[in-house]
């Protein structure tokens, strides 16, 4: 088995993970370990290292706000990967326990605390693996990285850049598309305002009083399941095996 590794997927795991103390404290550590991986073109590595440094040089409880504002709020830039895929489905089950087989099977311990397909974690564990395999595996996921870098991009957010290097991993080229890209992301209703977060939550009551799968409405449930739908189930079989894949980074 190769030896070679990723070491930037380590650093943009810690880098999407909420800010703690300790993330500001290996500011220079990260800055390292990017500037010696060679798997990145020399511009990314640029515009990581700018992202380190104003991230680990931000007060912290801004920092942190700034993440959960962009996070937790709204589903649209989730960090959990099968949230882009499965949405609330019986699937999104199955495709859990699926994945965690997988990194039971390469010795990859997890947390419990965490989901296994929360993408800091799944890039922990791609930063373990040989290049070539985390690279199909960032392939794999990349039509969900597409959509949210471009979304990170329309807010005008920093981390937007983590995921353009995920995407330079993974071989995906998306300027010729950004225009079809951008009116796409465009037109998608924000869920993470007040009045969309509120409807959430009386939408939410209604399905567990009801005791009821069934959606309720139009409204932002509805149109985030409608998007739901037009993004195309997620492999998640080890890419060590002979598998048929689709072509990554489609939207």
């Amino acid at each position: 088995m190769p030896s070679s590794k990723i070491g930037s997927l380590s650093v943009i795991s810690a880098l999407l993970g909420y800010p703690e103390t300790e993330l500001v404290d290996a500011r220079q550590v990260l800055i390292d370990e990017v500037r010696a991986d060679a798997a990145l073109p020399e511009a990314m590595r640029d515009k990581l290292v700018v992202f380190i440094d104003r991230l680990c040089k931000t007060e912290l409880l801004d920092a942190q706000e700034s993440y959960v504002a962009l996070f937790d709020r709204g589903r649209s830039l989730s960090l959990l990967l099968f949230e882009h895929v499965h949405g609330e489905s019986r699937d999104r089950g199955q495709a859990m326990v699926d994945l965690m087989a997988i990194y039971e099977r390469e010795g990859f311990q997890i947390n419990v605390r965490e989901l296994p397909d929360y993408l800091p974690l799944f890039l922990e564990f791609l930063a373990q693996r040989p290049e070539s395999e985390a690279r199909k595996w960032l392939a794999d996921v990349g039509h969900i990285l597409v959509l949210l870098e471009e979304r990170l991009r329309q807010r005008d957010s920093g981390y937007a850049v983590l995921f353009e290097s995920l995407l330079a991993l993974a071989g995906i080229e998306i300027e010729q598309k950004r225009e079809e890209l951008r009116e796409k992301v465009a037109a998608e209703a924000r869920d993470d305002t007040p009045e969309a977060l509120d409807q959430v939550w009386e939408e939410e009551m209604v399905r567990f009083t009801e005791n009821s799968a069934q959606e309720c409405g139009d409204g932002v449930i509805a149109q985030r399941r409608r998007e739901l739908d037009q993004v195309r189930p997620l492999n998640i079989q080890s890419p060590t095996r002979e598998v048929r894949t689709e072509t990554a980074g489609s939207f």
